[in-house]
């Protein structure tokens, strides 16, 4: 077994963040409460990346971070996991919205500016299921759909491991850009959490209490339990004479997660997670004005809103991940048999709105001119079932050591649209005026749009991993995987290290993937009623291989193909020094992209064959661009002292660079792709997330005071605009922003600790656009960097 110091400076190879440095220091590891965290035998650590089980791996050969979460969810600064991955992480984004409609409810991640769906995510090495929206109009990300990470509670986590290589022949679709893979905690023992914080304009508060125990069952097994509610409140960055709510969405999760082990025999045990939260959400809509303003005076009644009227959409979500399985060994071999289930549901309630053609036709009627004020406007649902059997077996007497793996996968989804009530949606006065019909703010689901969708995949993998000599090791993996809906595909791995020197580690590896277009991509549909020349028509998002798609021609989705390389070495001259330094490119052939409306003024033939179908405007997905991403992870760690007492100091960057290399336009669209991609979408997918992001940070511990100082650079970004460059009007250029954060923590006993401090402490904030020409019709896009400002909090961690 691997000792202490030998674990050590493996996590420390590829490690991001002070939080994630300072939990291996020894003022960390006093009050830890994990037990491996004592001097001594530790237990076997998997890497995600590698089905080794034999022992831990010092030398990986892909970059691997490994950040442990403990003393973030004690001391930390952000209360959800994907905003304190977003400041420790340089490689991983995540992108808070603001005015991007069901996108301004879930902060969905990924990994080296490439898509939210493009990154897998792993609950304990099990597939965790994706979110049921896409995110659409107004989103980063638009398009694709992702993973919620803040479904799961900090406290509950004792590391985030990620991949930063293509891994879909080892783990499947959505692999392309790399894997999270979450690891819950088991340890005995319980502590709480309570935390408070606020920006410094005196809203967007947030409280938050979490409670976890690990409770031993006999001497054969532990039992894990987590609680948390979150309740975070609105901000609000519009000028106060302006008829809009701009920042952070109102939300209140409760959430309760379990995670457990029990043994069944000398070799045999049961594993088992189980996860809910339900979560209520709310995002405001643009504003429409009062009476006797320039506002489309048909979308308000005098008699509800006489100064005009800012609707909510709000969203019940519902979240739920179970996974039993158990491992044993056969022989010499290692068996895992698992069962993992995956629920996502949606459903939008729009509150503080109207339906002006109902308040039309109460007019008309004699009435005083009233609609229900809130709506159901439908939803949608997803669910994942995923069986897995996995078998692997560690050769010593090959070479220097042989581990070799294979295990088959069976994978169902559905996928289901629900209509909301008919006043979501309805046009009751049918006048023929634009933009009355449904709830103001977000239209609901029609019956037209009402779907039930189910597919099934199977998957075959084989793994090699040979140390050929103490300095060179080598790792294979093949991959197929047969989709019910549009086919098969085989994926390839090839992966190696060679050590240079004694400190000195090169590495590399060359991969294809996969990505399965995403049942929400395929079937979404979402249609309102306009006013096109006085007649009433249909604005489709159309569902691919619907009667709308195939009378525009759009084909079939299929997956999206990518290659990938990285080529890398890490130094560590000693334990307390350590740097990795890791290039990569990655291409993909046949993204799928959401496409822009085609209408009679962009394109007249295709408008007039979907008008027979009384649909006036119509967009759709399509596989229809190719990319080159390519960049470099820099890391860098050092553990000191000054004056006497313990520093740590880290620098993390990542550069990257993702290109539209190519458009690919379906026959039926051939001379309009500037409306199928144009320049301010290519920007969205180019730009969605800075070219450049750094973090240095450091951590200094005197005695019972902790202080822990980050540094945060976001590099600068280039958006479009609605006008473009064609009119005379330059792209919304945002300049590079820095942050910093810091905190100051009190370990009043052992076994309690106060935390305090700041993020963004110096208040700096987006470049200043024109608003008219925003995503969400503000002077600031949503970008990374944020838009709220200086933040202040506290936390008090107790250890019972």
């Amino acid at each position: 077994m691997p000792t202490l110091t030998t674990l050590r400076k493996a996590v420390l190879i590829s490690l991001y963040g002070s939080a994630a440095l300072a939990a291996f220091s020894p003022a960390a590891m006093a009050q830890s409460n994990d037990p491996a965290a004592t001097e001594g035998p530790v237990q076997t650590v998997s890497v995600v990346g590698s089905r080794r089980v034999a022992s831990s791996s010092t030398d990986t050969m892909v970059p691997v971070d490994i950040i442990p979460i403990s003393k973030v969810a004690e001391q930390g600064g952000q209360f959800d996991l994907a905003q304190s991955l977003q400041y420790i992480s340089p490689s991983f984004n995540s992108t808070r919205q603001t005015g991007a409609d069901g996108a301004d409810l879930i902060d969905s991640a990924a990994l080296r500016g490439l898509g939210s769906d493009q990154t897998l995510v792993l609950v304990n090495g099990k597939r965790r299921h994706t979110t049921a929206l896409v995110n659409l109009f107004g989103a980063r990300n638009r398009g694709n759909t992702g993973t919620d990470m803040n479904a799961i509670p900090l406290l509950a986590i004792k590391n985030v491991q990620v991949l930063r290589d293509g891994a879909a022949a080892q783990y499947g679709s959505d692999a392309i850009a790399g894997v999270i893979d979450i690891e819950l905690k088991k340890s005995l023992g319980c502590e709480a959490v309570a935390g408070y914080s606020q920006y410094s304009e005196g809203d967007g508060k947030n409280y938050m209490t979490s409670a976890y125990c690990g409770i031993a069952l006999g001497d054969k097994g532990t039992l894990a339990i987590t609680g948390e509610y979150l309740d975070r409140g609105r901000s609000n960055r519009a000028d106060s004479d302006s008829m809009r709510i701009i920042g952070d969405t109102k939300s209140k999760n409760k959430t309760l997660y379990v995670n457990g082990d029990y043994a069944t025999s000398g070799t045999g045990k049961l594993y088992f997670t189980a996860g809910a939260q339900t979560r209520d959400a709310s995002s405001a809509a643009f504003g429409r004005g009062g009476i006797g303003s320039d506002d489309i005076p048909s979308r308000n009644s005098a008699a509800m809103y006489p100064d005009g009227f800012v609707p909510f959409i709000n969203g019940k979500i519902d979240d739920q991940y179970a996974t039993i399985g158990h491992r044993s060994q056969i022989g010499e071999w290692h068996a895992d048999f698992s069962q993992t289930y995956g629920y996502n549901k949606m459903r939008y309630d729009i509150s503080n709105t109207l339906n002006a053609s109902i308040a039309n036709l109460d007019l008309m009627n004699g009435g005083k001119g009233i609609s229900a004020s809130h709506y159901d406007a439908g939803g949608f649902s997803f669910q994942q079932l995923t069986s897995n059997a996995d078998f692997s077996r560690y050769y010593d007497t090959v070479m220097r050591g042989m581990n070799v793996a294979f295990g088959a996968e069976y994978r169902s989804e559905e996928y289901k649209i629900m209509a909301g009530e008919p006043g979501s949606y309805n046009d009751a006065d049918g006048v023929g005026v634009g933009g009355n019909a449904g709830s103001q703010g977000f239209p609901g689901f029609q019956p037209g749009d009402a779907t039930k969708a189910k597919r099934h995949s199977i998957a075959a993998y084989g793994d090699v991993e040979l140390e050929w000599t103490e300095r060179l090791k080598t790792q294979a993996a093949l991959r197929y995987e047969k989709f019910s809906d549009f086919g098969s595909t085989v994926t390839g791995k090839l992966a190696g290290s060679y050590k240079l020197a004694p400190n000195v580690l090169l590495r590399g590896s060359a991969s294809t993937g996969f990505r399965a277009p995403s049942l929400q991509q395929v079937y979404f549909s979402s249609t309102f009623t306009d006013f096109i020349g006085g007649v009433p028509t249909d604005v489709v998002l159309a569902p691919n291989g619907g009667t709308v798609a195939n009378a525009a021609g759009i084909p079939k989705l299929k997956e999206e193909k990518s290659t990938s390389f990285t080529l890398g070495t890490t130094w560590t001259p000693t334990q307390a020094i350590s740097v990795t330094a890791d290039l990569y490119n990655i291409k993909i052939k046949d993204r799928i992209v959401l496409s822009g409306r085609f209408n009679a003024d962009n394109y007249p033939d295709l408008a007039a064959r979907l008008a027979l179908l009384g649909v006036g405007e119509a967009q759709f997905f399509v596989n229809s661009i190719d990319t080159r991403t390519r960049g470099l992870d820099l890391t860098a760690s050092h553990k000191g002292e000054l004056a006497g007492n313990r520093l740590n100091t880290f620098v993390a960057l990542n550069l990257s660079k993702t290109e539209v290399t190519k458009v690919k336009t379906p026959a039926s669209l051939t001379g309009f792709e500037d409306v199928l991609l144009s320049e301010r979408e290519r920007l969205f997918i180019e730009q969605g997330g800075p070219r450049a992001k750094a973090t240095l940070g450091f951590d200094y511990i005197t005695g019972k005071l902790e202080s822990d100082l980050r540094i945060i650079y976001f590099g600068p970004q280039t958006l479009g605009t609605f006008s473009g460059t064609a009119e005379g009007v330059p792209n919304a250029r945002y300049k590079a922003k820095t942050s910093a954060d810091l905190s100051f923590t009190y370990s009043i006993s052992k076994n309690t600790k106060l935390t305090f401090g700041g993020n963004n402490i110096f208040n700096v904030k987006p470049t200043t656009q024109n608003a008219d020409e925003t995503d969400n019709g503000f002077k600031y896009d949503s970008v990374q960097f944020g838009l709220n400002g200086a933040s202040y909090f506290g936390r008090l961690w107790v250890k019972f």
